[in-house]
């Protein structure tokens, strides 16, 4: 590894991932109901079925989603615009990641700041 492919000396693994954000919201045209399976890339944790009528598994789905994405087509397939507007709040999410998903995109309503981290 060339020493320019190292992070700076006391980041951390949080300040260098890599997060996908869509161009557009609009973008997002994901299931909205039922049973889904995320691609094992997405979700290996063994159980990836997703109860999409069942909050807990739907705000579950949409945190893996968006920390796991590798590119856009996964946002695409797996999130819908509409439900994230309105889940957006109660996600927990790195920081990071929700900052950039609210510089692309403002309309998104600000967490409760006890789930801000």
């Amino acid at each position: 590894m060339a020493e320019t492919d190292r992070a700076p000396a006391g980041s951390r693994y949080v300040d260098q991932r890599h997060y996908v954000v869509p161009a557009s919201l609009a973008d997002l045209r994901g299931p909205i109901g039922g049973l889904a399976t995320l691609d094992h890339w997405l979700d290996w944790s063994g159980d990836s079925t997703y109860d999409l009528d069942d909050p807990g598994d739907l705000q579950l789905m949409y945190q893996t989603v968006l920390n796991q994405a590798a590119s856009p087509a996964d946002l695409a397939k797996w999130l819908d615009a509409e439900t994230l507007r309105r889940v957006w709040p109660t996600l927990w999410l790195p920081g990071r990641l929700r900052a950039l998903w609210r510089a692309r995109f403002p309309e998104l309503a600000d967490p409760p700041q006890a789930m801000a981290g």
